[in-house]
């Protein structure tokens, strides 16, 4: 019998918690090419996929699997990749032109150390930026940092999601840790997973102009076979979806294209807070950096010493209105991170005159509660 949901309680690592939201979500397609901490999504992708009626390539490496998934959102499946660091970089060009035709698509990077091949088998969180900022031009999408083999699940359907919602590529940037721990997985009923499905065109084809918005700056997405007229170029294009190289064109379609999501951000950005309520010390963190944060900040409150931490579930849109309140109220903020000054500098941005120290982590293990805490020590004693 067809099992589209495994709904249960499973022990398992987080790659296949990943592989199992996706399906989950709807994902009918995926392409890849297998690279170390992400191959188990693959690996299992190439198992599941064919039990739905859905469709697993491996390709001949990640500029053609992120390609490959464009197409597959184009013709009207909800497709997915996965990929580690020098692969996320290669998946550059086409992640721009996801952003430029607003093909609606997952991707998952499980961070491991770099630069270049690097550390294949650790873990890191040096892709941060790269998601950010690693195509060209100017854009804007969604990612999210899972810290825990149910978040692997759940926000693997958040991001489908998200990606239907606004039209736009949503990344989930994991790492080796989440992606390999195992743990405790309960995967729901189908009828209480919410799935948010593509906005359709409501008018006629012959009125139909694929990329004119609505009020909310999206526009309806026909796709490939559904009796519509479809143009989708990377150039600068106008309504129609043919190329305008005017200076108009090109201002008017990428202020839409960023302004769909910054004027959504307080919709789309998530956070988690502990123990702020009271805090003199905050720690800000994200992905598994969270579990080391959470303990040391225990320990410190034993010791008299009051700390809080902001958990960022989305990275990016930074949620900036959260972390500027919280930094009105606390004397200084810990940042912890697995690399060498990333997502710290942002908020040294956001922060302002409240002072951040930067608490890096380079080589192969997540920060122990105990180097938090000495960081959370020095920091009290000036």
């Amino acid at each position: 019998m067809r099992r589209d949901v495994l709904s249960g309680i499973y022990f398992v690592q987080g790659n296949i918690a990943c592989a199992e939201g996706a399906v989950a979500a709807g994902c009918r397609f995926f392409a890849g090419y297998p690279i170390t901490p992400a191959t188990e999504i693959c690996e299992h992708m190439a198992v599941r996929l064919p039990e739905v009626d859905g469709v697993f390539i491996q390709m001949e490496d990640e500029i053609a699997s992120l390609a490959a998934v464009l197409g597959a959102s184009y013709s009207g499946v909800k497709a997915m990749t996965a990929t580690s660091g020098p692969g996320f970089s290669l998946m550059m060009e086409n992640l721009g032109l996801a952003v430029m035709t607003e093909t609606p698509c997952v991707l998952v990077n499980v961070m491991r150390g770099g630069p270049s091949t690097g550390q294949p088998t650790k873990t890191g969180q040096q892709d941060v930026m790269q998601a950010r900022w690693g195509s060209h031009g100017d854009y804007e999408l969604i990612v999210l940092a899972p810290a825990s083999v149910q978040e692997m699940f759940d926000f693997t359907v958040e991001a489908f999601n998200l990606s239907e919602e606004y039209r736009t590529p949503v990344i989930i940037l994991a790492d080796e840790i989440v992606a390999h721990i195992r743990e405790k997985l309960i995967i729901p009923e189908p009828n209480s997973i919410k799935k948010i499905e593509r906005k359709k065109p409501k008018i006629s084809p012959n009125d139909y102009l694929p990329f004119k918005p609505d009020e909310s700056l999206i526009p309806p997405m026909a796709c490939f076979g559904e009796g519509y007229h479809i143009y989708a170029t990377g150039l600068t294009h106008d309504e129609r979806g043919m190329p305008d190289m005017s200076a108009e064109a090109h201002q008017y379609l990428v202020r839409r294209l960023c302004d769909k999501i910054r004027n959504n951000a307080d919709k789309i950005v998530k956070t988690q807070e502990f123990l702020t309520d009271d805090a003199e010390i905050a720690i800000i963190t994200y992905g598994t950096t969270t579990r080391s944060a959470l303990s040391a900040a225990k320990k410190a409150r034993k010791e008299g010493i009051k700390v809080g931490i902001q958990r960022l579930i989305t990275i990016w849109p930074l949620p900036e209105r959260a972390i500027s309140k919280l930094a009105e109220k606390v004397e200084v903020i810990i940042v912890p991170e697995m690399n060498y000054g990333q997502l710290v500098r942002e908020i040294e941005r956001v922060a302002k005159t409240t002072p951040v120290i930067h608490l890096p982590k380079l080589g192969e293990e997540l920060h122990r509660p105990t180097e938090i805490l000495e960081a959370i020590r020095r920091n009290l004693c000036g």
